[in-house]
């Protein structure tokens, strides 16, 4: 690490988050929530907060639950429904909510109705053996009391009442079916990290620095890191101080993990995927939908890409948008560079990067496609979800980037990840989290895990215990496994957040 020119080392924090999405304004509010005396300090490159993946036209899923995403709940060889996944995010999501619903009850955050909405959830499929998975998926999903209440339905007229827009025109012959969940929401995770972080500044022992870079790590044999951070208005730098570091960076938390030398960020890569969106911008046709609709994947296409006509609000707006569209860029970030593929390239990686690309051609191959879609072409797609889809009335805007983690496998060299994965030194003191989907829907459970794991034995105390099953009641318990407790934290949480029954 290079010494800066300018001002001396700030004092020790016990916390620096490094990146001001909903990742790190998640743990900052768990570990003030937590422990109040804790100090902490953060760092954002960019001038605002929530500014890139947490951002709501940037953010590729609202407020996942599983309730809709068909890639959660594959087919098995012999025809059966895994849900397994599906159980397992959809019991996250509810961690989230019970979270949330805590912080509106002691006044850590404002009016939920500043970024949380009921909206119902579906899934749309059209074809016989599609139709045919859906009512399988849909039969063992009620096993588990977190789907309780899906309809399913291949009666056009009732899909009609659901979804009028992605029936008006369709082919009355096309067999087609949809599920429903009515209890889902629409989460703006900018405005949510945004209300966490505006609590997290108001608190003693705690200071946001935007516009100012982590540069470069180092870690003592006292114990403390220290990281090389530069302000990128005036160009000077200085030494921040921490006990425990967090990546957070959403796409840039690989380059800085590699960074930090810690020998488990060996052997990690990143696929970078960009996404576009068709924005609709006719205020009658965006009156006529009331619902996220998903659809089944394109065969190669990555989990982000999932095709879905989807209702939000955002900035106070309803809006309706559909894609994503995947494309391909080296940019880690949306405001990142042109470089940051080719310069996370390092010798720890390049086998398991050159094994997961031969063995996903098919990706590449697709994502090309993506990239050199026509206009009539992405309207083929819109269609296929609204048969009278006009495309005067649809704009298209460019979505965040995601970066899709590759990791070491012993088997095969190197596997490409579509999830998330949360990176810890042996010791604790430093965590990155790198992937994508689910991604924000899921901050509150990856958070808790990384508390319990790199803050052992004060996460283990009865004070933190009963600070855990405040925050988040169900906590330490399988909601899949407790119809009754499911149903009560569901209950709880939507009477304080304010949705709809």
């Amino acid at each position: 690490m290079n010494s800066p020119d300018s001002s001396p080392a700030k004092p020790v924090s016990d916390v620096i988050v490094i990146g001001a999405g909903i990742m790190s304004a998640t743990l900052g509010v768990l570990l003030k929530a937590l422990d109040p005396s804790l100090t902490i300090s953060g760092y954002e490159r960019l001038d605002a907060v929530a500014a890139e993946s947490s951002d709501a036209w940037n953010n590729a899923g609202t407020g996942h639950s599983a309730f809709c995403e068909l890639n959660y709940t594959p087919e098995r060889p012999d025809g059966s429904i895994d849900i397994s996944k599906a159980d397992k995010i959809a019991e996250q999501f509810e961690l989230s909510k019970q979270f949330w619903a805590s912080l509106v009850q002691e006044g850590q955050l404002p009016d939920p109705s500043a970024f949380i909405h009921t909206i119902p959830h579906m899934s749309f499929v059209w074809g016989d053996a599609n139709v045919e998975y859906l009512r399988k998926r849909h039969a063992a999903l009620l096993h588990s009391p977190l789907f309780k209440g899906m309809e399913f339905s291949t009666d056009p007229a009732r899909i009609t009442e659901w979804i009028p827009l992605v029936m008006d025109g369709r082919d009355p012959t096309q067999p087609v079916a949809a599920t429903r969940m009515a209890v889902g929401t629409d989460v703006n995770f900018g405005a949510l990290a945004r209300a966490l972080s505006d609590h997290l500044k108001s608190l003693p022992g705690v200071d946001l620095h935007l516009g100012h870079e982590v540069e470069d790590f180092r870690h003592k044999s006292d114990g403390i890191w220290r990281l090389k951070v530069r302000n990128l208005a005036t160009g000077q730098s200085h030494i921040a101080r921490a006990r425990f570091v967090f990546i957070g960076a959403g796409g840039g938390s690989l380059p800085l993990l590699e960074k930090s030398g810690i020998p488990e960020a060996n052997g990690f890569g990143g696929f970078p995927v960009s996404g576009q969106w068709l924005k609709c911008q006719n205020p009658a046709v965006i009156a006529r939908h009331e619902a996220k609709v998903y659809g089944k994947p394109a065969v190669g296409s990555p989990p982000m890409s999932m095709p879905h006509l989807d209702t939000r609000q955002i900035n106070g707006r309803k809006e309706l948008l559909f894609g994503p569209y995947a494309g391909f860029s080296t940019k880690f970030l949306k405001q990142g560079s042109y470089t940051d593929l080719f310069k996370s390239i390092e010798l720890g990686n390049i086998r398991p990067l050159l094994y997961a690309g031969a063995r996903n051609l098919g990706l590449t191959k697709y994502l090309i496609g993506q990239v050199l879609q026509t206009p009539r072409e992405r309207t083929a797609a819109l269609r296929e979800y609204y048969p009278e889809a006009n495309p005067a009335d649809w704009q298209l805007e460019v979505a965040g980037q995601r970066v899709q983690v590759i990791k070491k496998d012993k088997k095969e060299g190197g596997v490409l990840e579509f999830g998330t994965e949360m990176v810890t030194a042996a010791d604790g003191s430093i965590a990155a989290l790198l992937g994508a989907s689910p991604g924000a829907s899921t901050a509150v459970a990856i958070m808790l895990e990384l508390v319990q794991k790199c803050f052992p034995a004060r996460a283990a105390s009865p004070e933190w215990q009963v600070r855990f099953r405040q925050l988040v009641p169900s906590f330490g318990q399988k909601l899949a496994d407790d119809a009754a407790l499911a149903a009560a934290v569901r209950e709880h949480s939507r009477e304080v957040l304010r949705l709809e029954a």
